[in-house]
């Protein structure tokens, strides 16, 4: 009996002919434009053309964190002197002067992080068009921890900006952001674009059968 309801379809707001609201979660009647309950617009998902929409933001992310890591983050002048960091080699620094705890939040954070999310929003947008419906409620936590996490990519940008503003000493010290810190930024607000235009009800479709017309 327990495997017998296993194999059962799951009933999706599709499959009974309705539209869920993405903003509180009420089911709608299909060709409803706007939400009964909170207002928000409805929209029926178009798997192809969304998933189009996710592999090329991902793409521009891909293509925006590879000079993100190969130019400099960080440019620090003493005296005259000018020093570039990546962010590999400002991870590295920080490690040399014993800030371990710093050189950790940095590494997760700038490195760790965004290739988690470029594995995680790729395996999301294959398995949503190929997965014939399997771990359906992982994927499902999988993208929630995309999005949450998403806003915290920004920490080695803030950082940057942080320094800049604070250490301003004409000829003793300065720091400027360099090129890295702005490809930087657009290869995390592409990410978080990618996963925005992911619609996670795709990965319940298979699962739950034919829709009703």
């Amino acid at each position: 009996m327990e495997n017998a309801e296993r194999t059962q379809p799951a009933l999706t707001a599709r499959g009974a002919g309705m539209v869920g609201c993405r903003h509180c979660g009420l089911a709608n009647p299909r060709r409803t434009t706007r939400c009964r309950r909170c207002g928000g617009i409805l929209h029926e998902r178009d798997d192809t053309r969304s998933l189009q929409r996710v592999w090329a933001w991902l793409l521009a992310g891909l293509i925006a964190y590879v000079p993100a890591n190969l130019y400099p983050m960080l440019r620090t002048t003493t005296f005259g002197h000018t020093m570039d960091n990546t962010i590999v080699g400002g991870v590295i620094e920080l490690f040399a002067h014993g800030s371990y705890a710093v050189a950790g939040i940095v590494f997760f954070a700038s490195v760790m992080i965004p290739i988690g999310k470029f594995i995680a929003i790729g395996y999301l947008a294959a398995s949503a068009r190929h997965d014939p419906g399997n771990h359906t409620t992982a994927r499902q936590h999988l993208y929630e921890v995309v999005e949450f996490i998403g806003r915290w990519s920004m920490v080695d940008v803030f950082v940057v900006a942080i320094l800049t503003a604070l250490v301003q000493l004409d000829l003793i010290a300065t720091i400027n952001p360099g090129i890295a810190a702005i490809c930087f930024a657009l290869s995390v607000a592409f990410t978080m674009i990618s996963a925005q235009m992911f619609d996670p009800r795709i990965l319940w479709d298979r699962k739950a059968g034919p829709a009703t017309t």
